[in-house]
């Protein structure tokens, strides 16, 4: 490829880059507000659908459901963060995402998959709120300022998934695993970012984003001596100066 075509090529890239995060932010502010202009809390709303739904806590490690459980519920997270991952016939394992507070799980229950199609685990110590598949279907004909901020998240994390095939399409794993790292400290989120990572060990960070484990490590140390990141006792700190990498590679 000419010069001419990789600066085309990475100047769409970067827009594409930057109209996916504000789309984010903007699927974020929209349902914030009712009908009634008062502030939507999704959490104190599901708190209060009666029967269906419990608090259910677990501690760092331990599995919330597996593949090929009955799909039954969907949760909600309320602290805490939560893997998803999805294993192979041949016994692989693949991790599908990282989630935090205030995001669900487990939704495939509302389009009729019986079965669990991947494993979720606790990362952290999570408090969750589990919401059976009848009363969450409830809740979101009952109120539709819920069922636009459901769709909004939905949409939110279909968006998350093409970003993730161009990423792995278009872009070196130098950028990939910045870009992974700025999602996992919550960059581009609304509200104050999260930065710092509880522990995540690098061959899982290798597996997120289709390299191996010793170019994750290199370039882990190239982002520590950039002051980029930071290794701590309660885990990895990232700074905003990383996005550097992602936006001007």
């Amino acid at each position: 490829m000419c010069n001419s075509e990789q600066l085309w090529s990475r100047r769409l890239w970067d827009n594409v880059w930057e109209c996916i995060w504000s789309l984010e932010k903007l699927l974020a502010q929209a349902t914030k507000f009712d009908k009634k202009g008062r502030e939507f809390d999704p959490k104190k709303f599901l708190a209060t659908i009666g029967a269906g739904r419990k608090v259910v806590n677990f501690p760092k490690k331990q599995a919330i459901f597996a593949q090929g459980d009955a799909a039954d519920a969907v949760f909600y997270i309320q602290d805490g963060k939560v893997r998803l991952t999805v294993v192979s016939n041949a016994g692989k394992e693949a991790t599908l995402g990282i989630l935090s507070e205030g995001e669900f799980f487990g939704e495939g229950s509302l389009a009729g998959q019986p079965l669990r199609m991947g494993s979720a685990t606790a990362m952290t110590a999570c408090e969750l709120l589990r919401i059976d598949k009848k009363a969450m279907m409830l809740a979101l004909h009952r109120e539709h300022t819920f069922s636009d901020l459901f769709v909004a998240y939905l949409l939110a994390r279909n968006v998350r998934y093409e970003e993730d095939l161009v990423d792995q399409l278009f872009n070196s794993s130098e950028r990939r695993l910045a870009r992974m790292l700025l999602l996992l400290a919550r960059f581009g989120k609304e509200g104050v970012p999260e930065t710092v990572i509880p522990k995540i060990s690098q061959e899982t960070l290798a597996a997120m984003i289709g390299t191996t484990r010793s170019r994750v490590s290199f370039f882990m140390n190239r982002f520590r001596k950039l002051g980029f990141v930071d290794y701590g006792a309660d885990g990895l700190q990232v700074h905003s100066s990383l996005l550097n990498i992602v936006l001007h590679d």
